[in-house]
């Protein structure tokens, strides 16, 4: 090459691949909750910028631990 610093290409992940691979790492747990107990969780989850999703990983791994 002749030195040249060609820049970065800026690239996209389509939906489509994004959900495929979630289909295929992931899977789903939902759980019915009285209004204000999940209204509280998502209010605090919020507040301290944690994703909800960390939190119930978190519990299912000590209750895993603790079981």
């Amino acid at each position: 090459m002749n030195g040249e610093v060609k820049p970065k290409r800026k690239t996209t992940t389509s939906s489509a691949v994004k959900a495929r691979y979630n289909k295929k790492t992931y899977c789903m747990i939902a759980a019915y909750l009285p209004k204000e107990l999940a209204a509280d969780f998502k209010a605090k989850c919020a507040e301290r910028g944690i994703p909800q999703s960390q939190i119930i990983k978190q519990a299912v791994e000590k209750f895993l631990e603790e079981n």
